[in-house]
């Protein structure tokens, strides 16, 4: 079994040969003392609340690194009693979306070890096993909601207390945790799409995490000097955009708002900008569009949104009404390109000009922009632009190229993100040069391997079939049935069929439920010219009402 714990002597020997690298770490406590009594985070208070009115606690950034601390020595104290020595992988099985969720992931660093951090939209025991086994993993630190799985756990398993609510030893920490060399890794995060049944190992080491909150610094830089931002909070802290976001933050002082739920309410969103003084709207794309509907019959709303400094989105592409109705009324978008292995890549330039809209590399970075070959869906959807195509490429010499396993052949990593050069150094996305789709709250889907596995299950039930549902809460399969069917009963043997594989992926890329199988006649489907490939595109375009319906009273799952 690989490990990849640091060898550690003693406590002493740790910092022998430490070098100057920055982790999240050192940012906050350099932040904790320039920024001590401004506020880091403003939580949801329920205590006193009536009906239809929120409170909001603040937490000042001295209380965050004080809580931190008090975690670390919690965890430590629990971890050493088991013989878990600093510097082992302990895994955290959380949601990621609240205030005592980041304690325990920085606690967790802050005690010496390695965290391996799990959404709760993995929640499959089995594959979250097999992925603490590929780096030794000691303990895993899990959601109560998960107690019933634990019997057959191979690790140390932990639950997520409330460490406020524990008695914690009153002890001396040792220094942060600084590397002997920049290989060394800092935490280890997993993409947000299954490849062959399990999410791929993003291991992020602390040279990559020094060039990364450099990045962030840039990204997160005030909208006015001399004044402090308030943002909203963006994802899960178990997936990368969340985490680089609060880094990003912590450099310049910034308050998150922490709301109810990652898709609030725009009633909620008002409410952060009268109660919270939020000034920075940061949202996935599909959550955005939502205040963007409802900003087109309040004039409260569009007024709200207006007031705002950045309305920074993130995750999958603003439809072209939805962007072009935002700009048309004053509302100051941004956009960040970014994905798990690299965090954010790049940003438009923001603004009210006529390039507000243009994406360019985000400072300090190393990346080619690579004309491509014709692949089946660029070929059916860019036909007359395939020759402008160009792929990014992180490049080996870019501080945050990711890990040597997850790049390609030549040591760069290709993106598969196609982008045409609309000004020198400005650029537009042109969707994708491979199968995944992002869902709702931005997690890829890989929609080739659900279609292979629905071709080799049910080979005889079907003609073809296609995956869609870009921004959408979950996939949605479309099949083209082999004549005159019951197309029910069809949707549920592909149910029956598939179960097996669906249970090993995340939540937002599964398919269990016959409502997300809608059944057409054969050769029905929109397919390129030349090819004859199913133009997973068009089919969104064309069957958009049907989509509507399918996911009219759906959640994300």
């Amino acid at each position: 079994m690989p490990v990849l714990g640091r060898l550690l002597g003693n406590h002493s020997d740790r910092y022998s040969h430490s070098m100057a690298l920055t982790t999240h770490l050192t940012v906050l406590e350099r932040s904790a003392s320039q920024f001590s009594t401004a506020p880091a985070f403003k939580v949801p208070d329920s205590a006193g609340a009536t009906v239809g009115i929120r409170r909001w606690k603040t937490i000042t950034y001295e209380q965050f690194h004080r809580d931190v601390e008090h975690s670390a020595r919690y965890w430590l104290s629990k971890l050493e009693s088991n013989n878990i020595r600093p510097g082992s992988v302990v895994g955290l099985w959380l949601g990621g979306l609240t205030y005592l969720d980041t304690l325990h992931i920085f606690g967790i660093a802050r005690a010496g070890y390695i965290p391996q951090l799990f959404s709760l939209r993995l929640p499959n025991p089995e594959v979250i096993y097999e992925l603490m086994g590929k780096v030794g993993a000691a303990a895993l630190i899990y959601d109560i909601s998960f107690e019933s799985s634990m019997s057959d756990c191979p690790a140390l398993a932990l639950t997520a207390v409330d460490i406020f609510a524990e008695i914690v030893p009153n002890t001396l920490l040792p220094a942060p945790f600084q590397p002997a060399s920049g290989e060394e890794i800092a935490m280890i995060f997993h993409t947000s799409g299954s490849t062959s049944g399990s999410p791929k190992l993003v291991r992020c080491n602390y040279k990559w995490l020094d060039a990364v909150i450099a990045k962030t610094g840039h990204i997160s830089k005030p909208q006015q000097a001399n004044r402090l931002d308030v943002i909203s909070w963006m994802g899960s802290m178990c997936h990368i955009g969340q985490t680089l976001t609060l880094i990003g933050a912590l450099q310049h002082g910034t308050c998150v708002i922490a709301p109810t739920t990652i898709g609030f309410s725009s009633d909620e969103m008002v409410d952060m900008i009268d109660k919270c003084g939020l000034n920075c709207l940061t949202q996935f794309a599909p959550f955005l569009a939502i205040h963007l509907r409802n900003a087109r019959e309040n004039p409260v709303i569009l007024q709200k949104l207006k007031s705002l400094e950045e309305v920074m989105y993130a995750g999958v592409a603003l439809s072209a009404e939805d962007e072009a109705w935002a700009r048309q009324n004053g509302i100051l978008l941004r956009n960040l390109f970014g994905n798990t292995e690299c965090g954010a890549m790049l940003r438009s330039i923001g603004g009210r000009g006529r390039d507000a809209a243009f994406l360019q590399p985000i400072e300090g970075t190393r990346y080619a922009f690579v004309p491509i070959t014709s692949s089946s869906d660029s070929e059916s959807t860019y036909q007359d632009i395939n020759s402008s195509l160009l792929e990014l490429v992180i490049l080996s010499e870019s501080g945050d190229c990711p890990d040597p396993s997850l790049r390609q052949a030549d040591g760069h990593f290709h993106t598969g993100d196609l982008f045409v050069e609309v000004a020198p150094g400005s650029y537009v996305s042109r969707g994708r040069d491979d199968d995944w789709i992002k869902s709702e709250n931005c997690l890829r889907c890989d929609t080739k391997a659900i279609e292979d596995n629905v071709r080799a299950t049910c080979n005889q039930l079907i003609a073809e079939c296609v995956v869609v549902g870009n921004g959408r809460p979950s996939p949605t399969l479309f099949v083209e049935s082999n004549g005159d069917v019951d197309a029910e009963k069809l949707k549920k043997d592909i149910i029956r069929r598939t179960r097996r594989f669906h249970s090993r992926r995340y939540l937002h890329e599964r398919i269990t439920s016959p409502k997300f199988i809608v059944v057409v006649p054969p050769k029905s489907l929109p397919r390129t010219a030349t090819k004859g490939n199913i133009r997973r595109r068009a089919v969104e375009e064309a069957f958009k009402t049907e989509l509507d319906a399918v996911y009219g009273d759906a959640s994300p799952r």
